[in-house]
């Protein structure tokens, strides 16, 4: 087996397969040679392959469509600017990496395959006709890095305004305004811009679908209530028919990334809470958890559960705005009041153990930030005890409402092999039948020692996303009430060198400490180099964080993987062939968050 080197072709002959080779690395040795790929080791245990660029889409194509059984999900597709990084011991030179990441559910199992690239050669064939999903990945992709995705059918910016100059996530590309010259705007440079702001259909793919037709457009948003956010949909009409949509992204794009190869990986920690921030904490958990592993720092039990608690209390603030939004959208005025009050007193729980509501940055590497309050218990008992009933009148008044069931039932409707192809995760895959939950396929922070059923629907419209929902937040309440139960007793924050901050009580004990406390805190720890990425079940899908450390106090390419992005994609298929208030229905029924999208 090819473990190290930089030539990566098929003219293997004759192949011994270690007998202990992951069972899929065994399979593409017989397919295309011992030499047709590089093995890197990875902190997280993902199999990573370097793969050359020709045999990059047979390669995906078997893994996809003739694997048994396949890896049917693209979780992810990013790129990495090696240009900078020193520790790239063992592995195939590349000054441009691209990485394709899939998922398996069958087999419960990822593989993450690379592609190295030189700057005079930046381009791979596209995969947007394997994986519909792949389209906005490589747009991102040639959008932050330059990289051309041949055969791309429109290949133009995503996140970035279409006169932008460069690309943003590549090292030599500027991180801040102070490192530019003072902005102007000249009158032509401004008519240049708005220019290009001008909507034309063919630019966009669009075209006249019978010779006596034009085309009849309707702009939904920017600035629109029921895009939940700065987002744009180019409708495309016949009558009040919809004959095309087109997602129009990027309004919400702050360069959180980029943020994160500027930031010590502990400062980084507030920023994740603004990603999907509707998810509070839960944003933090599976980048702490990708450092953690990086590092190797064993989190205590007690620290475990409180994640656990307080990752739930955010999924009930999540879903409870979700539920009240999507009445709102529906036309029910009354159920977004009830459940704010609801979300209010979730607020007022978290606040108590955290000093703060929807951003509490609560989580640190090793641990939490400080250990529960005394009489923690008293308040998310009282709140466990009084929300069941309170979900069930919400039952009475939404879910059989039967106005709502004739707007919601049949509209927006896919399977479960149309989600999968389309990247869909979370809620939005359970509602078409399938049972596949992170927190029980592959358990984190604890989560193998808790009771808890996974809800799902049958049809994939817009009532069973509705439905998977509601019933996750009872669901929730049970493993926040075996949390109370089970409560250990122990540190809350690992005793670790690189656990930031360290203990109080180890900051004061002598000037060693002192010292170790100050420049953690000031500086960051140096995290060992490797890569390591954490996925965790969020409120809207799988969420990751994809780590690259160079041995650094920074992260050397932070990569955020989020559920909204590709869910948004799915627009067009989920809309066409309905009317303008089914596509109200569908957006509100997604439970999308622009910053999740944007980043």
């Amino acid at each position: 087996m090819n473990t190290k080197g930089n030539t990566l072709d098929s003219t293997a002959d004759s192949i011994d397969i270690p007998t202990e080779a992951p069972r899929i690395v065994r399979e593409l040795t017989e397919r295309i040679g011992a030499d047709g790929f590089a093995i890197q080791p990875t902190r997280d245990g993902i199999i990573t392959l370097w793969v050359s660029r020709q045999n990059l889409r047979t390669i995906l194509l078997y893994l996809k469509l003739q694997a048994v059984p396949p890896f049917g999900l693209l979780f992810d597709l990013t790129a990495i600017d090696e240009r900078q990084r020193s520790h790239r011991q063992d592995l195939p030179d590349s000054e441009f990496t691209v990485v394709y990441h899939l998922l398996s559910f069958e087999r419960n199992e990822d593989i993450r395959l690379k592609v190295a690239l030189t700057e005079a050669d930046l381009s791979v064939p596209t995969i947007s006709n394997i994986w519909p999903s792949a389209n906005w990945y490589e747009r991102e992709v040639w959008d932050m890095f330059g990289i051309v995705f041949e055969g791309h059918p429109h290949l133009r910016r995503i996140l970035m305004p279409p006169t932008w100059q460069g690309h943003p996530l590549r090292k030599d590309h500027y991180a801040r305004a102070t490192e530019m010259e003072p902005y102007s705007l000249s009158d032509r440079q401004q008519d240049i811009e708005q220019d290009a702001l001008r909507f034309v259909p063919e630019d966009w793919g669009m075209r006249r679908h019978s010779e006596d037709s034009d085309f009849m457009f309707l702009n939904m948003g920017p600035n629109h209530p029921s895009v939940h956010g700065v987002f744009r949909i180019a409708l495309q009409l016949d009558g009040e028919e919809i004959v095309d949509a087109l997602p129009d992204i990027g309004y919400h794009h702050r360069g959180a990334e980029k943020m994160g190869e500027r930031q010590s990986w502990h400062t980084y920690i507030p920023y994740t809470d603004r990603v999907d921030y509707l998810g509070g904490s839960m944003n933090n958990l599976p980048y702490v958890l990708a450092v953690e592993q990086l590092a190797g720092i064993d989190v205590p039990e007690r620290a475990q559960v409180i994640r656990v608690m307080i990752c739930e209390l955010y999924r009930l603030a999540s879903h409870l705005l979700f539920y009240g939004t999507y009445t709102q959208d529906l036309g029910q005025m009354s159920p977004i009041f009830y459940m704010f009050i609801d979300r209010e007193k979730v607020f007022d729980i978290l606040e108590s153990i955290s000093g703060a509501r929807m951003h509490a940055s609560y989580f640190r590497i090793g641990g939490v930030a400080m250990d529960l309050p005394k009489g923690w218990h008293k308040r998310i008992r009282e709140f466990i005890d009084y929300l069941p009933a309170r979900l069930d009148q919400y039952d009475k008044l939404v879910l059989q409402n039967t106005t709502l069931k004739h707007r919601t039932q049949g509209i927006g409707a896919y399977n479960t092999e149309e989600a999968i192809d389309w990247s869909a995760t979370g809620p939005n895959l359970r509602a078409t039948g399938f049972a596949w939950d992170y927190r029980k396929a592959r358990p984190y922070s604890g989560y193998e020692n808790y009771e808890f059923e996974i809800p799902t629907g049958s049809r994939g419209d817009c009532y069973d996303r509705c439905t998977v929902r509601v019933e996750e937040m009872r669901q929730s309440l049970r493993i926040i009430k075996q949390c109370m139960d089970n409560m250990p007793e122990g540190p809350h924050k690992a005793y670790h060198p690189l656990t930031t901050p360290p203990p109080k009580a180890r900051t004061l004990h002598d000037i060693e400490t002192l010292i170790q406390h100050f420049l953690n805190v000031s500086w960051g720890p140096v995290i060992p180099a490797g890569e390591s990425c954490v996925t965790v079940e969020a409120t809207k899908g799988l969420n990751a964080y994809y780590l690259s450390s160079d041995g650094n106090t920074m992260s050397y390419r932070t990569r955020i993987r989020t559920p909204s992005f590709p869910h948004l994609q799915m627009i067009p298929m989920m809309c066409r062939g309905m009317m303008i208030p089914d596509l109200v229905a569908v957006l509100a029924s997604i439970d999308f968050v622009m910053a999740d999208v944007d980043r």
